[in-house]
């Protein structure tokens, strides 16, 4: 089970896209999420970019809390195709956020 909303991933993806130079708003929404909250959306990420399948979700999570050495906003805004790996772990997932996205236009 995901233990993070789908509007906070879909925030993040429009704050990701948006934020290419300035990224302290971003920063400040990843930090406020507690430790399972990023895990997850460490874990969508990583579905996103091919490094789990959908179906090993629970592996992805359990080794990003595992293998966390370094703050979680750090470690996501330091990967170069954020946004559109969580976009992409979104879809592997069967996760619709088309609704979500509609808030954020």
């Amino acid at each position: 089970m995901i233990e993070i909303s789908p509007q906070k991933v879909v925030h993040v993806i429009f704050q990701a896209r948006r934020e290419r130079g300035a990224q302290g708003p971003l920063r400040a929404f990843i930090e406020g999420l507690n430790e399972d909250e990023q895990a997850h959306l460490t874990a969508i990420a990583w579905i996103g970019r091919g490094a789990f399948e959908a179906d090993d979700f629970a592996e992805a999570v359990a080794t990003a809390f595992s293998e966390k050495s370094t703050p979680t906003a750090d470690y996501l805004m330091g990967m170069p195709h954020l946004s559109e790996n969580l976009e992409a772990g979104l879809d592997a997932l069967d996760i619709d956020v088309s609704d979500v996205e509609e808030d954020f236009l």
